[in-house]
């Protein structure tokens, strides 16, 4: 049998990983969140790059069910240069901004978190580098260390699934914490609310080895496929925007999020109707539209694969393909399961055409990314704020 992939095997690790970090990110919640923060917060905005702006889109909903606070993700550069100078005038502290960044060091989300604290607003640094840059711009550091990966597997470059996955365990957990000392939910429930994440270990394990094989033959049906692309909408959209990152990343594929409804206003009308399109739909909120986009999209001559539970039964009539999810999964913490297809399907793109991870970093790619023509780390910042 054929080594598994690189970006396979690291998938592999992510039911343990969860058993991992649940207690401990629990803990260092309950540190970075006090009584104060919680209880005069009236607006939270959650801020980030990349995969760490997919995972706060994924988890805008639960901070809504949970907290009970309007909630609102957006992405480092939005926030800092256009939102920030704007802040509703709810009083001093009322309002909360969590930066996520894994290497602490992203110039973007350090702006914001910056610009939020002139603002007047208490920022929280959610990363796994708490003496980094970021965690010296906050007021309090949420530290989300990720365990370190077995001998075998440390030192591979792959596109990130393990910290994509710390993150959204690490937001939850937090929302927890707000809604507890807040009162919007009791000690009882939030202890629920913790051991259903942990539960999800076993969920994690389970999609994994139901899907890879179903995955594995829609990798090798679109194989001559030049684009592919994700929808979603409220949690779903987040993770349709990780999935088609992690595609870019692994094969170098273009390939799009879309939002269920812009779907229709927008893909419904392009040229090239025979673009692989997986549908993500909890089932819930969103899916009577989802049917309705899935019908357009089967009339269309899309290829369509469906991520969701086995009861969606009014979308599964126009697709190909489902990928299962488990049914008796809450949605507002679907983004943690959903996430694995997107993942699975961008390992074996690139594993079917032996396409390197992130293009092996050539020309302008550099290894020294951070410093080099992107500038992720190295971006100017401004310094005042934007009114």
């Amino acid at each position: 049998m054929p080594t598994r992939s690189p970006m396979h095997q690291q998938i592999d690790t992510l039911p343990e990983l969860v058993r991992a970090i649940v207690k401990p990110f629990d803990a260092a919640a309950r540190r970075a969140f006090n009584f104060e923060t919680c209880t005069a917060v009236k607006r939270i905005y959650l801020v980030g790059c990349g995969d760490s702006h997919h995972a706060p889109v994924g988890a805008e909903l639960a901070y809504q069910q949970l907290t009970g606070v309007p909630t609102q993700a957006l992405s480092s550069l939005p926030f800092s240069r256009y939102t920030a100078g704007y802040l509703p005038a709810t009083g001093p502290t009322t309002n909360l901004v969590i930066g996520v960044s894994v290497s602490g060091a992203v110039s973007r989300t350090i702006e914001a978190l910056d610009m939020a604290r002139q603002a007047g607003a208490v920022t929280v640094a959610l990363t796994g580098n708490p003496g980094g840059p970021l965690g010296q711009v906050a007021d309090h550091v949420f530290e989300t260390a990720v365990p370190p990966l077995p001998d075998e597997l440390a030192g591979m470059v792959v596109p990130g699934v393990r910290s994509y996955l710390a993150s959204q365990i690490a937001l939850y957990l937090a929302a927890i914490r707000i809604a507890e000392v807040r009162g919007a939910m009791t000690t009882r429930a939030a202890d629920a609310e913790r051991r259903l994440l942990g539960d999800m270990a076993d969920a994690l394990e389970a999609t994994v080895r139901v899907c890879e094989p179903i995955v594995d033959e829609l990798a090798r049906t679109w194989r001559d496929a030049a684009t592919f692309e994700f929808v979603g909408a409220g949690p779903l959209y987040g993770v349709a925007m990780f999935s088609a990152a992690k595609v870019l990343e692994a094969s170098g594929d273009p390939a799009l999020a879309q939002e269920t409804e812009e779907w229709s206003h927008l893909q419904y009308f392009i040229a090239d109707s025979a673009i692989p399109t997986f549908l993500l739909s909890a089932n819930g909120f969103d899916a009577d539209r989802m049917a309705e986009v899935a019908r357009a999209a089967q009339s269309i001559g899309r290829p369509l694969a469906l991520v969701s539970s086995e009861d969606a039964v009014e979308i599964r009539q126009y697709v190909a393909a489902l990928l299962p999810m488990p049914t008796d999964l809450p949605e507002r913490y679907a983004p943690i399961v959903y996430s694995i297809p997107g993942e699975l399907f961008a390992a074996a793109r690139a594993a079917a055409i032996g396409a390197p991870y992130f293009r092996d970093f050539e020309g302008g790619r550099r290894v020294d990314w951070a410093d080099g023509a992107s500038q992720i780390r190295s971006s100017h910042m401004i310094t005042e704020l934007k009114r």
